[in-house]
């Protein structure tokens, strides 16, 4: 947990700064961007059927290939 109190005398701008510099420093705004963006893990079945299908279309081509479709 980060904790930053305003000093005596401190205008509102320099807070700000000193705020966000801190926040910068400790990473939890890139904590944060990275658990929101992160991509859930796909299955094991999801992942083997997908290699199967991409497997099956390289072939797929390459017999178009070799008839001379493509």
């Amino acid at each position: 947990m980060l904790e930053i109190k305003r000093k005596e005398g401190e205008s509102v701008n320099a807070f700000l700064f000193r705020f966000s510099k801190r926040m910068k420093q400790s990473g939890i705004l890139l904590e944060k961007k990275n658990r929101r963006y992160k991509k859930r893990t796909v299955s094991k079945a999801k992942r083997k059927a997908s290699a199967i299908y991409r497997d099956k279309k390289k072939k797929e081509y390459a017999e178009m290939r070799k008839k001379g479709l493509l």
